[in-house]
């Protein structure tokens, strides 16, 4: 399918090393399916332990624990902190199991919206995507795929709302999940969105989600533990969107994610070289400088939709644009004899 994001060239930026030291040998120069091939091969390669389904109930007693009260665990899409029934946020960490009132191993990933289904193996007994969960509550979700609302845990039409406090741990494991695992796990097989405006399947909805929802307390808990090879319980790999959300965007664009690693400029400034063009950002504004003259700009946002015009311009050989919103733009400037297309980001 045509879009505006694969006639571009995007343009990589330089980038400094990222804080956490698993990603040492990532090449964060790099942008787009690039970068997340970059990602299943660590993800992938430092997954050295596999879980068997049965061990993945005492991984989720130590990673989904309260960090408050060590006698029980947090549970997704709870949300009534009150409560003992399927809306409890809190259930007792040793009671779990299938019957009403105990927790159980929600798969976040649907097994059955696998290709294939996931089963209770591999990707299937994968404790980065499973999550403790309310039996009663976990059963009203059973395997809808994701959809937007608002409030509380719910359905919604025919699909899934996490609730506003987990649809941002929803995203990241998903993200994972496809990165780790690929076409096995489809992001548009477990959520409703479009991928249009992704070069490779990614859903617009998760990347909403990744960039209105913090990475949590509870999300970090889980990605340190799970990581760590000196566990009992661990896999040894590490979910990157909760690392970084920003790595998201790096990746599939969208809406902006928080950068949680400072090291990581996200001042994007790259260009044809030979057209001696570059961009920068200011605030809210958008600094285009050249060594030729400019004849026009056309500005796109991340959904290839034209929000900038700019003729006529006197032959100028540095333009600011003022006053965009946050989010990734793409320019077309074209000079005399010269046409090219850089790549910024508004924070």
């Amino acid at each position: 399918m045509k879009r505006i994001s694969t006639f571009f060239i995007l343009i990589a930026s330089i980038y400094t090393q990222a804080q956490e030291p698993y990603y040492d040998n990532i090449d964060l120069k790099l942008r787009g399916v690039a970068l997340k091939t970059e990602l299943t091969s660590l993800i992938t390669k430092t997954h050295t332990r596999n879980l068997s389904y049965s061990q993945v109930w005492d991984a989720i007693k130590v990673t989904d624990i309260d960090p408050t009260n060590p006698t029980r665990v947090i549970l997704l899409y709870g949300y009534n902190k009150t409560s003992t029934g399927n809306d409890a946020y809190y259930g007792l960490k040793n009671n779990n199991g299938g019957d009403a009132g105990q927790w159980n191993r929600e798969h976040t990933y649907a097994k059955s919206l696998g290709n294939p289904p996931l089963g209770t193996s591999g990707p299937g007994a994968d404790a980065h995507h499973l999550r403790a969960s309310d039996v009663k509550r976990n059963a009203d979700r059973g395997n809808l795929k994701f959809i937007d609302g608002n409030g509380t845990s719910k359905k919604v039409g025919s699909g899934w709302y996490p609730g506003d406090e987990w649809k941002g741990d929803v995203a990241r494991m998903m993200m994972y999940m496809y990165v780790r695992y690929e076409t096995r796990t489809l992001p548009a097989n477990v959520g409703f969105g479009s991928t249009t405006q992704t070069p490779d399947g990614m859903i617009d909805l998760f990347l909403k989600w990744n960039a209105e929802d913090p990475v949590s307390e509870i999300e970090i808990q889980r990605n340190a533990y799970l990581g760590d090879n000196s566990k009992p319980y661990a896999q040894g790999n590490r979910n990157p969107f909760i690392d970084n959300p920003y790595l998201a965007t790096l990746i599939w664009g969208g809406p902006i994610a928080d950068n949680t690693w400072k090291s990581l400029s996200t001042t994007v400034n790259y260009l044809e070289k030979n057209h001696g063009a570059k961009a920068y950002t200011k605030k809210n504004n958008i600094l285009i400088t050249t060594s030729n003259t400019i004849k026009s700009v056309q500005v796109f946002n991340s959904f290839g939709q034209s929000v900038r015009s700019l003729d006529n311009t006197k032959n100028l050989k540095t333009i600011e644009l003022k006053g965009f919103e946050k989010g990734i733009y793409i320019l077309k400037i074209n000079g005399e004899n010269y046409s090219t297309n850089l790549r910024v980001i508004i924070h």
